[in-house]
C-alpha cells in the first residue's frame, strides 16, 4: 500500500472510532527488509490490515509493541539489533532502557531497525443526558477538550445544544461501545431516575449527577427501590465535578470536566 494510501485508512479508522496502531520505521543499519518511513497498520487483535514493517525478524517484536500501546495508550520506540550488539550495549532483548525496548534479530542480515508504534486510540466519548445550562457549557468545552459528544435529551430540549457528533431523543442510552466513556446526567428534575438509571446501566467509566448531596440521597434510595443494585450507585458521583467553588454554569462545566480529566490521566488514558 503507497503511503496515501496508509493515511486513508489511517483517517477512515480514526473516523469510525476504532482503535489501532501505527508502526513507522524510523531507522536501518546495514540489511534489512523495510527502510525508513516503512509504515503498518495493526489492529488490536494482532493483524496488520495494510503497510510494511519487515518480515519475521522484526514483526513478534512490533505486534508485541502494538498490543502494549493499544492496552495503555502510550507511544514505543522497538530497537531491534543483532543479539551481539545487544550485548555489546548490555542489554537484553525485552529490556527497556531509556524509553526505548529492545529486541533481537535473529535474521542473518544482522541489520538494525528502530520502529516508532504509535497507538490511535478512538476520542473518549462525553455523554451528555439533559439540556441544562451546565448542559449546554459541558457540550462547548467538551469540544475544545477533544471528547466526541452525545446528548440525551427529549426532542424539544434538543436545539438548545447548537453541534454535537451525535444525538439521542430521550434517555435510551445502550451499553457503552468500545473506547472510553463519561456521562453527566444534568437533567434539573425533568427525567433524573431515568436518565440516571439509564447512565448507571450503560458501563461507562464516570456516571455524575450535577445536583446536590441531598439531592442525590434521595435518587439514590428512590432507585435502590426500583432495583438498581447498590453498587452501581456507590460508583454514582454527586455532585458532579471537583470541589472548586464553581458557581455559574461555566465554572461547573469546567470542575466536570476536570474531574474527568484526572480520571482519564490517572488511567493512562488520552483525550
Amino acid at each position: 500500500m503507497k503511503p496515501a494510501d496508509i493515511h486513508s485508512l489511517v483517517s477512515d479508522l480514526k473516523a469510525r472510532g476504532e482503535a489501532f496502531a501505527l508502526a513507522t520505521v524510523v531507522r536501518t543499519v546495514a540489511a534489512t527488509a523495510a527502510k525508513a518511513g516503512a509504515k503498518a497498520v495493526i489492529r488490536p487483535d494482532g493483524t496488520i490490515s495494510e503497510g510494511w514493517i519487515g518480515g519475521g525478524c522484526a514483526r513478534a517484536a512490533v505486534l508485541k509493541a502494538a498490543h502494549d500501546a493499544i492496552a495503555d495508550g502510550q507511544p514505543r520506540l522497538v530497537s531491534i539489533q543483532p543479539k551481539d550488539l545487544l550485548g555489546a550495549q548490555g542489554v537484553s532483548a525485552g529490556e527497556t532502557r531509556d524509553g526505548i525496548r529492545f529486541a533481537s534479530n535473529m535474521c542473518p542480515s544482522k541489520g538494525t531497525m528502530d520502529v516508532f508504534v504509535e497507538p490511535i486510540m478512538p476520542q473518549p466519548e462525553l455523554v451528555i443526558m439533559g439540556a441544562s445550562p451546565v448542559a449546554v457549557a459541558l457540550a462547548d468545552l467538551g469540544a475544545r477538550m477533544g471528547f466526541s459528544r452525545t446528548i440525551t435529551a427529549p426532542p424539544e430540549d434538543q436545539p438548545a445544544f447548537a453541534e454535537a457528533e451525535r444525538r439521542i431523543e430521550g434517555y435510551a442510552l445502550e451499553a457503552a461501545p468500545a473506547g472510553r466513556r463519561y456521562v453527566v446526567v444534568s437533567t434539573q428534575g425533568r427525567g433524573d431516575e431515568a436518565a440516571l438509571r439509564a447512565a448507571l446501566a450503560s458501563g461507562a467509566e464516570y456516571v455524575a449527577f450535577v445536583g446536590s448531596h441531598a439531592k442525590g440521597a434521595a435518587l439514590r434510595a428512590a432507585l435502590e427501590k426500583a432495583g438498581v443494585e447498590r453498587e452501581a450507585l456507590a460508583a454514582l458521583k454527586v455532585p458532579a465535578g471537583l470541589d472548586i467553588g464553581a458557581i455559574t454554569p461555566d465554572e461547573i462545566a469546567l470542575s466536570i470536566l476536570a474531574e474527568i480529566v484526572r480520571i482519564m490521566r490517572r488511567d493512562g488514558g488520552r483525550p
